[in-house]
């Protein structure tokens, strides 16, 4: 394989969305999420700038275009991508820890059972993986956030599940990744959760 073969989203381009050696079309799922990336990580960078904050974002980033790939691709979370973030988050969380320190704890215990009762009360109606995806994201985001968390991607994942239905995408019933709206739901609040809760208190 050549090195030209390796570059995000100009390979595809160059190669005509097919593969060089055996011509197989290549997923086009593959050049939007490297083009994503790119365009999250300058987001990131414009709302938070150089810091060690940076870092931990581009780190979360990272974990929800994984988790994205791979619950719409095969429906599943892998263990093993979470056992290699968690270790990242722990360093991370040491060098620039939440306020308590200890939030990071509770965070992970309220994702992690928050999910799990879901998933005992609905016989099965939450992955595992989502499950301990939430504890892991509790842990870097702390309890506050993981809660504000799991309201967004519940919302989007709603919205998303209706229209699938109204357009026979999807049918009642049928299971639907939930990982992507977890990812999203968790970077709106992480970027815009003041003014979410300063959205919802000027209604009350």
């Amino acid at each position: 394989m050549r090195a030209i073969e390796l570059i995000p989203v100009f390979s595809y381009i160059i190669q005509g969305g097919k593969c060089r050696h055996c011509k197989r079309r290549i997923s086009p799922l593959y050049p939007i999420m490297e083009l994503s990336t790119a365009l999250l990580f300058l987001f990131a960078y414009w709302q938070i700038g150089w810091s060690l904050e940076l870092i931990f974002v581009w780190t979360l980033l990272s974990l929800f275009i994984i988790i994205f790939i791979t619950d719409i691709t095969y429906m599943l979370i892998p263990d093993r991508i979470l056992l290699f973030f968690l270790p990242l988050f722990l360093i991370e969380r040491i060098m620039i820890p939440l306020n308590p320190w200890w939030d990071s704890l509770l965070g992970a215990a309220i994702g992690f059972t928050l999910l799990l009762t879901i998933a005992v009360i609905s016989k099965g109606g939450m992955g595992g993986g989502d499950i301990k995806l939430f504890g892991v994201i509790g842990f870097a985001l702390g309890s506050k956030l993981v809660l504000l968390s799991f309201f967004a991607a519940s919302v989007f994942g709603g919205v998303f599940g209706l229209i699938g239905m109204a357009f026979g995408k999807y049918k009642k019933g049928e299971s639907i990744p939930f990982g992507p709206f977890i990812g999203i739901g968790t970077l709106v609040v992480y970027f815009y959760h003041q003014r979410i809760l300063d959205w919802y208190f000027s209604f009350l």
